[in-house]
């Protein structure tokens, strides 16, 4: 049974870091692609981050590159997402997804049930 389970979320300051991680059960974590998406209120879902499977490229959407990282640990299934100078407008609920292909399709096939991040001061 696949599980992807987030963690990490909370409320920070902006200039503030975050660091999120999905914890995944059920599948060899270097063998999917793992994406990090978020949405925030009254908007639309938008990708963040993806790792890829096999050789872990990074990308990012442009709204956060140089801020944050992504990374996998394969020895104990963790996929982060290190979030470095916050903005307020980085709220919103953070998803882990996981995708067996390449990289991250705009619709993954697995899902964890969100964390949140809520930034203000």
């Amino acid at each position: 049974q696949v599980q992807l389970v987030e963690s990490g979320g909370g409320a920070v300051q902006p200039e503030g870091s975050l660091r999120l991680s999905c914890e995944v059960s059920g599948f060899t974590l270097d063998d999917y692609a793992i994406g990090w998406f978020r949405q925030a209120p009254g908007k639309e879902q938008e990708g963040v981050s993806c790792i890829t499977s096999g050789d872990s490229s990074t990308f990012y959407a442009e709204s956060v590159k140089g801020r944050f990282t992504i990374s996998r640990d394969n020895a104990t299934n963790t996929v982060y997402l290190q979030m470095n100078s916050l903005k307020v407008e980085d709220t919103g609920i953070y998803y882990c997804a996981a995708d067996s292909g390449y990289y991250c399709p705009p619709i993954m096939e697995y899902w964890g049930q969100g964390t949140l991040v809520a930034v203000s001061s």
